[in-house]
């Protein structure tokens, strides 16, 4: 794929990321996302194949760099607690900077279709494991006290992914003084010691 191909296909993704924020998936048409980047209806297929494969990119490519994320933020320490901290700086990070493909990824996927859905539902299973895995090794060396991994993993994902939908860089708080709270909001959930 050419620069120029390249650039075309980021400004399509971002078009409709942008249309389905405000508009939804089923409201979005394919002509308005050619609209939003100058590209006339029909032309639009040279570059995508459909609105569906938009959104299938934005959601798969969402829950990637989730995982990509989470990986490397446990890399080089095998504390239960460091582990559990840096996930959900980058669980936290992530939505904070990313709130329109976490929002789209969150809302439309009841609008995804086959074989698209079970990928996005695979991975979004992969990573809550991930998180129930990092509780589940602090329980185990009783640095955590918890009555439900499972629920304590979802509490936690559900707080992060919260941060998506009122975030902003000029708000109140910084970033960092909510990666901070929301650290401190996990480790007390698991009643870590």
């Amino acid at each position: 794929m050419t620069g120029a191909a390249t650039a075309r296909s980021v400004a399509i993704r971002d078009a409709a990321l942008e249309l389905f924020v405000t508009h939804g998936y089923e409201a979005t048409s394919m002509g308005e996302i050619g609209a939003r980047v100058g590209i006339r209806g029909p032309s639009l297929y040279k570059h995508v194949t459909s609105k569906q494969e938009l959104l299938a990119e934005i959601a798969i490519g969402t829950m990637d760099a989730l995982l990509a994320e989470h990986r490397r933020a446990i890399t080089g320490t095998a504390d239960p607690t460091e582990r559990l901290r840096r996930a959900v700086e980058a669980h936290v990070r992530y939505h904070a900077r990313h709130r329109r493909e976490a929002f789209v990824g969150n809302r439309e996927i009841r609008s995804l279709t086959e074989p698209y859905l079970t990928e996005v539902l695979s991975r979004r299973a992969e990573y809550a494991r991930h998180f129930r895995s990092l509780i589940a090794q602090g329980v185990a060396e009783g640095r955590f006290q918890v009555t439900s991994e499972r629920i304590a993993s979802y509490a936690i994902l559900d707080l992060g992914m919260g941060v998506a939908t009122w975030f902003r860089e000029d708000g109140e708080l910084s970033e960092n003084e909510i990666v901070w709270q929301y650290v401190d909001f996990a480790l007390r959930l698991v009643g870590a010691r």
